[in-house]
């Protein structure tokens, strides 16, 4: 059987309309090309992608747990300040608080009310004098 070779002019090697169709074929063939290479080497590449997404995502932990620990370390030193002004506030106020009953008791005093001290002192002075009384009374 003989094999029939047609060839247009247009399809000439020198034609710009061979050369549109030399440039299509190699675009088809690069596809085909990329297709088969994916097909073979694609599994590889996606493992290959696996295996730095989880690179990439254990380090990202890495930094938000460094993250995380310099966070809760400077909210651990924040508490430690923020009891020792604590305790500091508070033996102030007991001064202040000290200061202010002496000069309210020293206020009271001066205008003749006698103090809680005062009170207590003659309600001892009081039930010393009712018991005596009462064995007086007892005497016949």
């Amino acid at each position: 059987m003989a094999k029939v070779n047609l060839k247009k002019k247009d399809d000439a090697p020198g034609s710009t309309l061979g050369e549109v169709r030399g440039y299509a074929r190699k675009i088809w063939l690069a596809g085909l090309g990329a297709y088969a290479r994916v097909g073979q080497e694609g599994s590889d590449y996606f493992k290959e992608l696996v295996k730095a997404g989880e690179g990439v995502e254990k380090r990202g932990k890495k930094r938000v747990d460094q993250q995380l620990d310099a966070a809760n370390n400077q909210i651990d030193e924040a508490t430690v300040q923020v009891s020792r002004v604590r305790g500091k506030v508070e033996i102030q106020l007991d001064k202040i608080e000290k200061a202010f009953d002496a000069r309210v008791a020293r206020a009271l005093n001066r205008l003749g009310i006698p103090s809680k001290h005062d009170v207590e002192a003659l309600s001892i002075k009081l039930e010393q004098l009712t018991e005596l009384l009462e064995r007086v009374a007892r005497k016949p």
